[in-house]
């Protein structure tokens, strides 16, 4: 039986939940940092107000300054989960700042698995390109390549990340000579049940609406959408070259 439009919305839904669990642990473990090092401080400047001995405002006012570092710590890391809500107006990102938000976020699991990520020279920070639409789409399509790429190929040393003309990207693997590491137990690494494969990929794909070149080794796509997503699905390969 053939899936209806609903169902395959439902299963793109699907694979963006895969991909925010994937990414969760990194984001959390930049929040856990600022959010201790408040509740310790909180903790002594209770302590200090239960004791009978004087309490020097200039020694409150510091403590408090440091809340209100940390406080601002957690800023970025509480506009990233809004980013990932999708939205016809969301905001607008570079190539290079998708590959860095997206890298950020994956490198510390690849690396513990032994997978280096490996931007080329054309994407870089210093040079100002143009602004695509849809930043939240943009990086599920980015993340979704990777994980792609990671759960289907063997033997991985890298994952290299080019540019792709003025508008696209290209991931591809490259191959080592040995097995993959094995990940330590708190890294989160899909069951196999739950591994992005090309038909995940292309129901991403579609239902977001970027056209996209699927290969066994490599994902290509384009940073700015189609008009409709059902257009994707008849552009499914991007022009080669």
């Amino acid at each position: 039986m053939k899936a209806s439009p609903g169902a395959r919305s439902w299963m793109a839904a699907g694979v963006r939940h895969e991909l925010l669990m994937r990414a969760l642990p990194a984001l959390r473990h930049e929040m856990a940092a600022p959010v201790a090092a408040i509740r310790m401080a909180v903790l002594l400047m209770k302590h200090q107000l239960a004791s009978e001995a004087a309490i020097e405002p200039a020694e409150l006012a510091e403590r408090a300054a440091r809340i209100e570092d940390q406080i601002a710590a957690l800023a970025p890391g509480k506009h990233f989960l809004r980013a990932w809500e999708l939205s016809s107006d969301g905001d607008s990102i570079t190539r290079s700042e998708l590959v860095a938000q997206g890298t950020a976020l994956m490198r510390v699991a690849f690396d513990l698995r032994g997978i280096s990520l490996r931007v080329g020279d054309a994407i870089s920070p210093s040079k100002e390109g143009p602004r695509f639409p849809n930043s939240a789409a943009l990086l599920y399509m980015f993340l979704g390549a990777l994980a792609y790429l990671n759960d289907n190929a063997e033997h991985i040393d890298a994952i290299c990340i080019e540019a792709e003309g003025a508008e696209a990207l290209r991931l591809h693997v490259r191959l080592g000579e040995t097995p993959l590491a094995d990940p330590p137990d708190d890294t989160h690494v899909a069951p196999r049940a739950l591994a992005i494969d090309a038909v995940a990929l292309q129901l991403l794909a579609d239902g977001l609406g970027y056209a996209t070149s699927i290969k066994p080794d490599s994902v290509q796509f384009a940073l700015r959408p189609v008009l409709h997503p059902a257009e994707s699905r008849a552009a499914q390969a991007l022009p080669e070259g």
